[in-house]
This record gives C-alpha cells, sequence and structure tokens, in this order.
C-alpha cells in the first residue's frame, strides 16, 4: 500500500536528483499520469538520456514510468536552408 503523497515526494526527490546531480538536467519535465510517471522532454546526448532513465529506475522503483526524452541534434546543417 503507498501512503497519500508518497509519490508526490519520489517525484520531488528525483527532480532534486536530475537537477543537483553531476547530470544537472533542468529540461525534463516529470508528471503523475493516473498511476504512471512520465518523463518528458529534451536533452543533450543518449549518454544523458540513459543516466536519467537509470537515475528514475532507481528513484521510482516500483512505479510504472514512460519516458519522451528526445536527444538534441546539434551537428552543423550539410547544406543551406531554402527559404523560397
Amino acid at each position: 500500500m503507498t501512503l497519500p503523497g508518497t509519490n508526490e515526494y519520489r517525484l520531488a526527490h528525483l527532480r532534486e536528483r536530475l537537477a543537483g546531480d553531476e547530470i544537472a538536467e533542468l529540461g525534463v519535465r516529470i508528471e503523475m499520469r493516473g498511476s504512471t510517471v512520465l518523463l518528458h522532454g529534451t536533452v543533450s546526448t543518449s549518454a544523458c538520456r540513459d543516466e536519467i532513465l537509470r537515475i528514475a529506475e532507481e528513484a521510482l522503483r516500483g512505479l510504472p514510468v514512460r519516458a519522451d526524452l528526445v536527444v538534441a541534434d546539434a551537428t552543423a546543417p550539410d547544406h543551406p536552408e531554402d527559404l523560397a
């Protein structure tokens, strides 16, 4: 049985870990959708995404987690933009 407010505490703790740990990721939003936790936003690298998922799994053990994390593409374009 989960006590009222426990999941909110766990989500807040996860937010603090993502902001304060060596990952320092502030662009990920964490929401409770029914009984599932949704992580969504844009991250800088796939390694960063993997670390966020590892931390979330550890912090939210026992809760279903759905991740919609997009890796930003920071590569230079290979052709000029056509504005015509």
